[in-house]
């Protein structure tokens, strides 16, 4: 694991211009942590353009070998914060696996993830498929044309593995989505059964993310669920087919968020805005420009110390369009976004709506009400230290007014049927109305006991 000094101290008269003095820092040499992912973006342009010593602050950056790790560091002190699962910071403060009260006051991107499957699934998939006027298959591409493969499967005996990051990551709750709203059930869990598999049609398990192509090309797992580069290195060494993305599933999902202990945050206030700030900046020049600077991003992102893919793998998925299968790209714009939409204001919506899906697979096994909802994702989410950031940036010139939500609640506007794949529209304010819409999962009063449902 190689490990980015920025302890440039001989150069910080030369580099720090006058309004870091704005902010009189508690703490100012931090190690963040990132798994190799290309939406650890920010942090890397954040100190490649200079931002985290325009505050004042000397970062080391080091990828860390798995989520478990990453998050066990950042609960320990060896790292001061990280690029986070959002379902990290949530899972960690009500206490499912390791219990921490982990905060965010800033979101990392929207969209980033896709769904891939090895070419033996592919091929038996496609007759379930339709076809555009042009004889390629019709996106996005239902769970319903998994659904015969999966039976195939069941009848030969063979049980069908798919892969995902980390039980608490938007990957397993994306997956789980995606194949719930084609009629396969991803299993439950269970304080007694952690597995996930409970009653399951498709049995998903742990890989992390550089390991996902490997693991399917060794047949272990007949697809996956990831973010990039890694459903595109599916692609170009020719072993398998993404047949969605998550965009697809649920269009504009929040995805990462930059996590710090509610200690950190309490006892470094400046420290945490000036972090704050410059991920802000990172975000904006991400995105800026119709996405002007993504080929540069592309370049930082490809070197070792970062993601360490090639170049036109990453710049795939980044720079406005997706490969599906060699040869078939297909504009999406928004696959990876960082700032436009609002994408890095942490919204307590975004929180509700993992702690949904924590609800509905049986990560939080008993029934709640829709406030418990509300001051989960409260105490985790932190808008407030985020708008600070913000409004300091615009006094220095530095962002534009317009592009913060000043005014809101917390809440995004309700997701329309039209956005999400299973046509069932989500609003952050009502968690359980939203979790009895859903055909399959727990709902009301219902508990998993043994590898049943009660309630």
């Amino acid at each position: 694991m190689r490990k980015l000094l920025f302890s440039l101290a001989t150069v910080t008269t030369l580099v720090s211009p006058a309004y870091a003095d704005m902010l009189e820092l508690e703490k100012d040499e931090l190690k963040f942590g990132f798994i190799k992912l290309t939406d650890m973006a920010p942090l890397a342009v954040a100190y490649e353009n200079g931002y985290f010593l325009d505050e004042g602050l000397f970062v080391t950056l080091e990828a860390q070998a798995n989520w478990k790790v990453l998050l066990d560091g950042v609960i320990g002190g060896q790292l001061d914060g990280a690029h986070m699962l959002a379902g990290q910071p949530l899972a960690a403060t009500i206490g499912f696996g390791t219990k921490a009260h982990i905060v965010t006051p800033f979101s990392m991107d929207l969209n980033g993830n896709g769904i891939t499957v090895s070419n033996e699934v592919w091929d038996k998939m496609l007759p379930h498929i339709p076809k555009m006027e042009d004889g390629r298959p019709q996106h996005p591409i239902s769970a319903n044309a998994l659904a015969p493969v999966v039976e195939e499967f069941k009848a030969e005996g063979k049980p069908f593995n798919m892969g995902m990051v980390f039980p608490v990551s938007t990957h397993n709750y994306e997956l789980r989505y995606w194949l719930a709203a084609g009629g396969l059930h991803p299993g439950y869990y269970s304080p007694e059964n952690v597995s996930g598999q409970i009653g399951a049609d498709v049995y998903l398990s742990v890989t992390p993310p550089p390991q996902m192509p490997a693991t399917m090309e060794a047949g272990t797992i007949n697809g996956y669920c990831v973010g990039e580069p890694w459903n595109q290195q599916a692609v170009f060494k020719g072993i398998g087919v993404p047949v969605i993305t998550d965009s697809q599933v649920w269009k504009n999902n929040p995805e990462k968020v930059f996590g710090i202990t509610a200690e950190f945050a309490e006892q470094y206030p400046n420290t945490t805005l000036a972090v704050t700030k410059a991920l802000i900046r990172a975000a904006i020049w991400l995105d800026e420009n119709d996405n002007a600077n993504r080929p540069e991003a592309v370049e930082i992102l490809s070197r070792s110390e970062y993601v360490g893919a090639d170049y036109d793998v990453i710049a795939n998925s980044m720079t406005g369009f997706f490969e599906f299968e060699k040869g078939d790209k297909r504009d999406i714009p928004d696959f990876n976004v960082f700032f436009r939409y609002n994408a890095t204001y942490p919204f307590y919506s975004d929180a509700v709506w993992y702690l949904t899906q924590m609800r509905r697979w049986g990560q939080i096994a008993e029934p709640q009400t829709d406030s418990w909802y509300d001051e989960v994702a409260q105490s985790v989410y932190k808008p407030d230290i985020y708008l600070e950031a913000a409004r300091m940036l615009v006094d220095e010139g530095l962002a534009n007014e317009a592009d913060f939500p000043w005014d809101s609640d917390g809440y995004k506007a309700p997701t329309p049927s039209g956005d999400i794949i299973d046509g069932i529209p989500y609003d952050g304010h009502h968690p359980n109305a939203y979790l009895e819409s859903l055909p399959i999962g727990l709902k009301g009063q219902q508990i998993v006991k043994g590898t049943e449902v009660a309630g």
